[in-house]
């Protein structure tokens, strides 16, 4: 018997640690930010739209469409408010921890979420950025599990130069976790 083997001993849950208790860290205030202003744009586009064809000079709508005009406003009206009041609210649950072995990410409201990668099982690491997020100095840090297809999962609203800090923790540790 050599002294690098690992045991696996089985493991008593009477409570002691808990995924609640991890010191999780809060994305960037000015991703929340910028998902209220983009739900705002979105909603504010499709209205306009709506209003574009009923007030345009070159043909008349069908009478079917103006019947049901107003319940379509006030449809995208309400997804918008939904989706401002969703932002609002669930922005503060949206967290992530990173430890020396994993790493989780946090998110919800009405169906609360967390999900972990143990750092031995990422096989690569993300950072996207559109051009929204580059205006913002956002970014996602976007993690693949060894044998996925795609990205396990997402750290959305992080500061760009956060996101660089965490991929090069995780590049760096994953290479040392799995040479020792």
């Amino acid at each position: 018997m050599s002294s690098d083997i690992v045991s696996n001993q089985q493991v008593n849950l009477d409570g002691n640690f808990k995924v609640e208790d991890m010191s999780l860290h809060s994305l960037s205030p000015k991703y929340r930010s910028v998902s209220i202003i983009m739900s705002l744009v979105i909603g504010t586009i499709f209205i306009t739209i709506l209003l574009l064809f009923v007030i345009q000079p070159f043909f008349s709508m069908p009478q079917g469409f103006l019947d049901n005009y107003y319940i379509g406003l006030l449809i995208i009206g309400l997804l918008t408010l939904w989706s401002v009041l969703y932002t609002v609210l669930a922005f503060p649950k949206m967290k992530y921890a990173l430890r020396e072995f994993d790493v989780h990410y946090q998110s919800g409201l009405i169906f609360f979420r967390t999900v972990s990668q143990p750092i031995m099982r990422i096989q690569h690491i993300e950072i996207e950025r559109g051009p929204i997020e580059r205006s913002a100095g956002l970014s996602t840090l976007q993690v693949y599990s060894a044998g996925g297809s795609g990205h396990t999962f997402e750290i959305p609203g992080l500061e760009y130069e956060k996101a660089i800090e965490l991929r090069q923790f995780i590049l760096n540790h994953k290479d040392v976790s799995q040479d020792g």
